[in-house]
């Protein structure tokens, strides 16, 4: 006989209680995987796309060149001031896994229409902040609303697009990520030069209203599924969201305060681990985990994830080293940066149709290591030439070179994954490839930003070695300087000081470069690896 309960005996309804822990992801994307609604406007539903990869990574990396600027307006210190583009990313970060539970229950339509609204609303308030408060505030709650994009996106890319459009939305996707790194400082510099930062945030609030009518009408409305709201297990996805915000938050601030030399660094770093460890137990022990981590072994996403923490590495060359360089060694400005940059995304405009015709026909595993291939290439190529003398248009070549590949081997990622994922897994895999750009970016950043300081202090001190007063070398190279500002100097003890300087200027310029040098090889070297990877994905059907 079966056992019956208080309410039972006593004949009071039951109230319909809902259980932690009795849906996952993969169960959530079989509610709407069954019937997906087809885009009636697949065009501006890919605009839609392009429009949110371009606000994502355009905000993140435009607040980072401005970011002088806005601390003077704020009257922030460069501590402090730190903490401002920190705070934009951990919102996103933090949106990774809500948002693939927010998407199954609302709809992507509805969170992203909502998502695009908040941030129209705190673009438009953060210059009117006085404080650091205020613009952390603003800056995270941003970080929230562009956490939704991508994850979205991505999914109705997958599910909603007709099978002719699939291949177009991934490259016209991974293209604008690709060109909005690139065209980001130019951008700023324009702002700063002609008109005011206060546009740097501006732009996205324009940027959201576009963005807006784009999914209102290129993404299909679907039901509320108030089961998904009630079923969903939480403590995975909260556990989740909170161990990979922290480690984030860790990585940016952790070259800045000397790593483990900071308490607040360990701080960050023990909790994140202690949320990574019970994240794991969680879904160990939950009969139906939040993430299915069966689909790493079923599409390789695995080996697809370490390629794009590499891929995201490589970018850096492009999108950090390269600014370095004509900063520190050749004194450029912002504007000047932007325009090298600039020469550098164009030619990826047109690269997005092509890329995508190819992988009709071309197995993508051939595009990932051309792609590559051609990173590789590119990096190596700088790294055996590059010397104090360069200007930007020394990189011109290689730079090009790195873009079709960064183009290719993203694009060629994501498509081969598409032909081993299954519509359930839309919104696993957006959060995935979400969290993976995030935290691959950031751990790239922190990695080749300690590395290229380390190394320039290792060759400064060499160099130094060198550079004695014993050295017949040393005291030809001052008498050089002495004898061209002897004619700017007030005496002969003023020129010996202003030769002194320029000698100082010398060497240290020579220790960046060959820091830089340093940073490319290893980048190269990061290629190789992916290069080996790539021999062990199997073989992805073709498209339908």
């Amino acid at each position: 006989m079966a056992s019956t309960g208080f309410f039972d005996r006593f004949g009071v309804p039951r109230l319909g209680i809902p259980r932690f822990g009795s849906l996952s992801l993969s169960s959530l994307g079989d509610r709407v995987a069954l019937r997906p609604p087809v885009s009636p406007h697949p065009l501006v539903g890919i605009g839609a796309v392009l429009l949110g990869a371009f606000i994502v990574t355009l905000g993140g990396r435009v607040t980072t060149f401005g970011l002088n600027d806005l601390r003077g307006a704020i009257h922030a210190g460069v501590d402090e001031g730190a903490w401002i583009t920190t705070a934009n990313t951990v919102g996103q970060m933090l949106m990774c896994a809500p948002t693939v539970w927010l998407g199954n229950v609302l709809g992507p339509r509805r969170v992203l229409l909502a998502a695009t609204f908040v941030l129209m609303l705190s673009s438009l308030l953060l210059p009117a902040a006085t404080t650091l408060q205020g613009v952390l505030i603003m800056q995270f709650i941003s970080g929230v609303a562009m956490g939704t994009f991508l994850p979205l996106t991505i999914s109705f890319v997958v599910r909603n697009l007709p099978p002719r459009y699939l291949i177009y939305g991934i490259a016209a996707y991974a293209m604008n990520l690709e060109l909005s790194t690139n065209i980001s400082a130019s951008l700023e510099g324009f702002y700063l030069d002609h008109w005011s930062w206060k546009w740097i945030f501006w732009q996205n609030a324009v940027l959201a209203v576009l963005m807006w009518v784009a999914v209102y009408i290129g993404i299909p409305r679907r039901p509320v599924d108030r089961d998904a709201a009630r079923g969903v297990e939480r403590f995975g996805m909260i556990y989740f969201s909170l161990a990979f915000s922290l480690f984030y938050a860790a990585l940016d601030q952790g070259n800045r305060l000397d790593w483990l030399n900071d308490g607040l660094i360990c701080g960050l770093l023990l909790a994140g681990g202690l949320m990574l460890l019970a994240f794991i137990l969680q879904e160990m022990i939950c009969k139906t985990p939040w993430l299915d981590l069966r689909i790493f072994v079923r599409s390789n996403l695995g080996l697809l994830v370490i390629m794009l923490f590499f891929l995201r590495f490589s970018i850096l060359s492009t999108s950090y080293i390269i600014p370095q360089y004509l900063t520190t060694v050749q004194g450029y400005r912002a504007l000047q940066v932007g325009d090298v940059l600039l020469l550098i995304a164009l030619p990826q405009l047109l690269l997005a149709p092509l890329i995508g015709t190819a992988l009709r026909i071309v197995d993508p595993r051939t595009t990932i290591a051309l792609g590559f291939t051609l990173i590789g290439y590119a990096c190596f190529s700088v790294s055996s030439s590059l010397t104090v003398e360069w200007g930007s248009d020394d990189f011109m070549p290689s730079q090009i070179t790195q873009a079709l590949g960064q183009s290719l081997a993203l694009t060629s990622i994501v498509a081969y994954n598409l032909r081993l994922l299954r519509p359930q897994d839309a919104l696993t895999f957006g959060t995935i490839i979400q969290s993976a750009r995030l935290f691959g970016g950031e751990a790239g950043t922190s990695f080749i930003q300690t590395y290229v300081r380390v190394r320039e202090q290792v060759h400064s001190h060499l160099l130094g070695l060198h550079v004695t007063g014993e050295s017949g070398v040393t005291f030809e190279r001052l008498a050089q300087y002495e004898a061209l500002v002897r004619g700017y100097s007030a005496g002969t003890v003023d020129a010996a000081k202003r030769a002194l300087l320029l000698l100082a200027h010398a060497v240290q310029a020579q220790s960046y470069v060959l820091a830089y040098i340093d940073g490319f090889v290893v980048i190269g070297f990061g290629t190789i690896i992916c290069l080996g990877i790539v021999l062990f994905l199997r073989h992805a059907p073709a498209p339908r």
